[in-house]
């Protein structure tokens, strides 16, 4: 099979390295094979290769399984469906401008182009996908379930760093006050019988959104999670907000380097699945919790 220069080369050099048994260092070098997404093949009068997933791909979102061994401070855990573009973009601005012990967690929904969001692939990054596809709320959910930190932040691959992100965010949720920290967020208003959102800026808050929600994991799946019934985003995130402060988590929009690009997820998707679905996950805030204005954070 026909391979790179480079990816030749290290297969010869790992027959030198067990021609000499120096099978510590062949070890290392079917490593580096394999990283470059190449089986390295022992055959008789030398070898061959054999390309290999670069990450794993499997049937249905109940086949998801944990994305790795390793652990992590914080994970960023991104939901892409389409325009892996900008996925890949979120990821570099993650990288460029974030330090201490982070990971990246992708999980590909469906069999959209995946363009060069592989190369995207690192010792902290990783990804999986669910060919069959699935509901924004499963897959958040899954995020959460096998994510390789206690502390997550579902992030939409719209929204890029342009600063570290992460500190600020890990120290807030580190102090132990709050259960989750965004970025956008609001109070329900119940002037409006709970039918809008204000955003009053940094401070405590009802809601935040999934631009960039971190949250503890712990606090979230005790809370129940996102709701599987939610097939698309938007109000998706609300729901959940309220499901953290029905069980006395606390919520805190505070300021951070951030920015938006155009967020496909709402403007380039079909406005009437758009609206159906965001209308059943409003109605479902209004049948639970309308009314239970005790649950909300103080009002300012």
């Amino acid at each position: 099979m026909s391979v790179s220069k480079e990816v030749n080369d290290l297969g010869l050099a790992r027959q030198a390295a067990r021609a000499a048994k120096n099978f510590a260092l062949a070890d290392q070098l079917r490593d580096q094979i394999a990283h470059l997404g190449w089986e390295i093949l022992d055959i008789p009068g030398g070898f061959d290769f054999r390309a290999i997933a670069r990450f794993p791909s499997v049937p249905r979102i109940g086949d998801v399984d944990p994305f790795t061994d390793k652990k992590f401070e914080i994970a960023v855990a991104l939901i892409v469906d389409g325009y892996c573009e900008d996925a890949a973009l979120a990821i570099e601005s993650i990288k460029s401008h974030s330090v201490g012990n982070f990971a990246v967690t992708v999980l590909i929904v469906g069999a959209p182009d995946l363009k060069d969001l592989p190369d995207q692939l690192d010792e902290r990054t990783f990804m999986v996908q669910v060919l069959s596809g699935c509901g924004w709320g499963e897959a958040a959910n899954a995020l959460l379930k096998y994510s390789p930190s206690d502390l997550v932040v579902i992030m939409d691959p719209s929204t890029r760093f342009t600063g570290d992100a992460l500190t600020p965010v890990l120290q807030q949720l580190q102090a132990g006050e709050f259960s989750a920290v965004g970025w956008r967020g609001g109070l329900i208003s119940t002037e409006a019988e709970w039918r809008e959102t204000e955003d009053k800026g940094p401070g405590e808050v009802d809601v935040l959104y999934s631009y960039f929600l971190a949250v503890k994991r712990e606090d979230a799946l005790e809370a129940g999670a996102f709701n599987i019934r939610a097939l698309y985003y938007r109000n998706a995130d609300i729901e959940f907000s309220l499901r953290l402060r029905q069980t006395q988590g606390r919520l805190l929009q505070i300021d951070l380097p951030l920015e938006q690009a155009r967020h496909h997820g709402y403007y380039d998707t079909d406005p009437d699945y758009r609206d159906v679905q965001s209308k059943k996950n409003y109605d479902r805030i209004l049948d639970r919790f309308r009314g239970k204005n005790e649950i909300l954070s103080p009002r300012r």
